[in-house]
């Protein structure tokens, strides 16, 4: 069967809706620290920290996604202290409603969804595993040297970390030889019910980080709720 150029898809475009999907105010704690800082201008990141009960470089790097979207921006504060001067973060824009966001990321996903169906259920599902293991790689590379892991569990125990400030919410898990990441919330939302090609994306993710943290190739085995199993979990 021959497919017109109604049917063809750029990959580039897929990637480009996966990436902005994973970099919005779907994310609970992304839209916690707007919320505050709308309401507290000039919190610190650790004031965030504190607020979301999440490690502070949780926090920098959703403040990083914040302000490269031009949502929020920052001055330096002065310290009594000795040493660098912290950051103070504000939004940009206090008039700003959350539904507007919110509109995109409904205008992403119906782009996404469109995308998988022209392409049928197997190319969809390859894609989607390249596209999670490329940026996984990317993310694993970006990781400083001096902190990159050595074994599959800290490996792991690292990515787990990667993924919750990426919107997963992500935790890791051992039992006897194997290591696992389980997420808990899902960036894609209902699209991966509807599609679930998408979970291909964590499998790719688990990989591409791996490959990037410089642990030896291993096998990938995935499950997920969207697919039926119990959880959404990622096992090397």
């Amino acid at each position: 069967m021959s497919s017109g150029p109604e049917n063809e898809l750029d990959p580039a475009l897929l990637t480009a809706s996966v990436r902005n999907l994973t970099h919005t105010f779907g994310d609970g704690t992304r839209r916690k620290v707007y919320l505050y800082l709308r309401e507290f201008p000039g919190a610190t990141a650790q004031e965030l920290a504190e607020h979301c009960a999440v490690h502070a470089n949780v926090i920098r790097h959703h403040l990083d996604r914040l302000t490269e979207g031009g949502f929020v921006t920052f001055t330096n504060v002065r310290k009594t202290t000795v040493g660098r001067p912290s950051k103070g973060y504000r939004v940009i824009d206090e008039s700003l409603s959350l539904e507007g966001p919110a509109r995109r990321d409904a205008l992403l996903v119906a782009l996404l969804e469109t995308a998988l169906e022209r392409l049928g259920p197997e190319a969809a599902e390859r894609l989607a595993h390249d596209v999670g293991e490329d940026y996984g790689r990317t993310l694993g590379n970006s990781v400083n040297p001096a902190d990159s892991s050595r074994t599959l569990k800290e490996a792991m125990t690292s990515i787990a970390g990667l993924l919750t400030a990426h919107g997963f919410n992500a935790r890791s898990e051992d039992s006897e030889n194997t290591f696992s990441v389980v997420s808990e919330t899902c960036p894609f939302g209902s699209a991966a019910q509807h599609h679930p090609v998408l979970c291909a994306v964590d499998r790719g993710l688990i990989g591409g980080m791996l490959e990037g943290l410089g642990v030896a190739r291993t096998t990938v085995t995935l499950s997920s709720r969207a697919r039926g199993d119990s959880d959404c979990r990622v096992t090397a």
